[in-house]
């Protein structure tokens, strides 16, 4: 009899490359300028800090990735740990709210570094422009069906992972005559704040467990590909981040916080360096729109079916979830063009250290049927808070008006899962039972 994982079609360097393209799909071209406005010299220390409360996380995955291995992912595991109460429905609309926040960060990305490209005086409504001809043209690609960007997606990330490369390689070599060190006159709070706002650079490693069903052997490659992608993602971004402070003064950076990648560029490769990461952004946020927009109406897809969300969202036309995809369009054009960057990378990364802390939370409950260390899960559980708690305290301190909208959020997640439920008695029902 034939061995089924032989049949899978996932093996263990593909499984890294989608965690790697999902955590580098954009994020690091529209945090990086806002990174550096935090943490100042101290910007490596800032990314080492979300990477480790990635990583730490990326232990829970694995093993309810082995042990309940589904497209639902993250939803899957919540609804196992957390039965099918308000708490579960809650956690996963906002893990489809947090999709749009994401979606939202890349389309900005997109906008600013397009519109540098055209003069100046032109930049400011370019962005606003071409943030939204490329949601609606993804849209557009997503509802007929042509996977024109998905075909070429190992490529694009190939592309970009060089590009980085080369990038940190130039830079390297520009700071070869001076000393390794790292400035940290940064306030130390501020530091772990600064690290918690950019965290959601780091969100996309989850997208291995969508895949974890088809993936060969996989006891022993999805914890070697959670780790390995995490991993190389923290060192990536550290050293990108160290690049950055070491040749480029923090005043530029910061002025020019929405493009920032390209102006780092500049003082090694010239220009052409700058047109180079540019046109990198470009192709990365528009790979990472395009597969975020098809998880994300997948999410509300199988939410709906799980029975969380409007009965419309459940229903497909050509075999693919319309509605789910016009909504969570509709409300990432109006997010994209309505909030600024230190919005946007709030609302997303809270929202995301909520769902790591409760995913933490889920394999801390399940830790024998997982097989887990129970102590690596609660330690996830508790760095998230503290990660979390800092996020807010700082928000607090430093911009208010973003708690708001922040609590506007998460009570939009769980009103919409309350009233639904009122009205319809639905209740979820598992994958794995």
């Amino acid at each position: 009899m034939k061995d089924a994982s032989s049949v899978k079609s996932i093996g263990y360097l593909s499984a890294v490359s989608i965690g790697i393209g999902g955590m580098v799909g954009g994020g690091i071209f529209a945090v990086l300028g806002l990174a550096v406005k935090l943490g100042q010299g101290g910007t490596p220390i800032a990314f080492a800090l979300a990477g480790l409360v990635a990583l730490i996380t990326s232990y829970s995955y694995a093993k309810l990735s082995v042990c309940y291995p589904s497209e639902g992912g993250t939803v899957e595991f919540l609804n196992q740990a957390f039965g099918s109460g308000l708490i579960t429905g809650g956690l996963n609309v906002l893990l489809w709210l947090s999709y749009v926040v994401m979606l939202s960060l890349y389309a900005y990305a997109f906008g600013s570094y397009g519109s540098t490209f055209f003069p100046d005086t032109m930049q400011a409504v370019l962005r606003h422009v071409l943030t939204s001809i490329i949601i609606v043209a993804l849209t557009m690609v997503n509802i007929i069906g042509a996977k024109v960007v998905g075909k070429s997606e190992e490529w694009i990330i190939g592309f970009k992972i060089t590009i980085l490369l080369i990038f940190i390689g130039g830079g390297l070599w520009s700071l070869k005559s001076q000393p390794l060190q790292l400035i940290t006159g940064t306030n130390p709070f501020q530091l772990v704040a600064g690290g918690m706002i950019i965290f959601l650079a780091y969100e996309g490693f989850e997208l291995i467990a969508n895949t974890a069903k088809d993936v060969k052997y996989p006891a022993r490659t999805l914890p070697r590909a959670y780790y390995s992608a995490v991993v190389f993602v923290i060192a990536l971004y550290v050293l990108i981040a160290y690049v950055t402070v070491g040749n480029v003064s923090t005043d530029t950076i910061v002025q020019a916080q929405d493009y920032a990648l390209a102006v780092a560029a500049k003082p090694f490769l010239g220009n052409f360096g700058f047109n180079l990461i540019a046109v990198a952004a470009l192709l990365s946020t528009t790979s990472a729109i395009n597969a975020t927009l098809y998880g994300a109406s997948r999410v509300s897809f199988i939410i709906a079916k799980d029975g969380e969300l409007p009965e419309i969202l459940e229903e497909k036309i050509w075999n693919r979830p319309i509605e789910g995809l016009l909504i969570t369009s509709f409300l990432t054009l109006i997010v994209a063009n309505v909030f600024d960057l230190s919005s946007i990378s709030i609302m997303g990364s809270a929202g995301f250290l909520l769902i790591f802390g409760a995913v933490n939370t889920s394999n801390a409950r399940l830790h024998q049927k997982t097989g887990s260390n129970r102590w690596i899960p609660i330690t996830g559980v508790i760095v998230c808070s503290i990660a979390l708690l800092t996020l807010v305290w700082y928000t607090l301190t430093n911009s208010p008006k973003d708690i708001l909208i922040l609590a506007l959020m998460l009570a939009l997640a769980f009103t919409i899962e309350a009233v639904y439920r009122k009205y319809t008695g639905r209740s979820i029902k598992k994958i794995h039972s």
